[in-house]
């Protein structure tokens, strides 16, 4: 498997990728979490301009697709319920959706987004166990509880 920046020629599959996330989220136990259009082909095209849209592939195939970016996120600046465990410049993820499941793919990119960045800040849904379970098998820490700019409530996670 490889991780590259995302190109024009994958936004189909992405778009197909994150509908398939979406019924995944809802076939176990999570249906709020990416609602309506949310995220889409438009928004992977978004994080593609923003040059913070990455895919992995596997063999050719667009297997996973993900924002990852060395920068501040705003919504990160207060945390709630816990702290971050350094103030140190972070790199972020956000939208992390699989191809398939249970075949060690999220955790390769996780991995990958460490080796770039030893410092990453992620949240998920509260509903969205299969996530959590994830990143805390791949050395996330709990560290609270942060807030959208819609006021949608998020579990943060770090690693360091």
């Amino acid at each position: 498997m490889l991780i590259r920046k995302t190109e024009e020629r994958d936004l189909s599959e992405i778009g197909n990728i994150y509908s398939a996330a979406k019924q995944f989220m809802k076939q176990n136990g999570n249906p709020n979490q990416w609602r309506t259009d949310y995220p889409s082909k438009r928004t992977a095209r978004e994080d593609m301009e923003r040059g913070i849209g990455y895919v992995c592939e596997d063999g050719g195939e667009v297997v996973a697709v993900f924002a990852f970016a060395p920068d501040r996120e705003p919504t990160y600046d207060t945390i709630y319920d816990g702290a971050w465990q350094n103030d140190a410049p972070y790199a972020f993820i956000h939208r992390v959706a699989v191809k398939k499941h249970g075949q060690g793919i999220i955790d390769f990119c996780l991995a990958e987004c460490y080796r770039m960045h030893p410092n990453l800040r992620i949240d998920t849904h509260r509903d969205n166990l299969p996530m959590q379970k994830v990143l805390l098998r791949s050395g996330f820490v709990r560290s609270g509880i942060i807030y959208l700019s819609n006021g949608d409530e998020r579990i943060a996670f770090h690693k360091i």
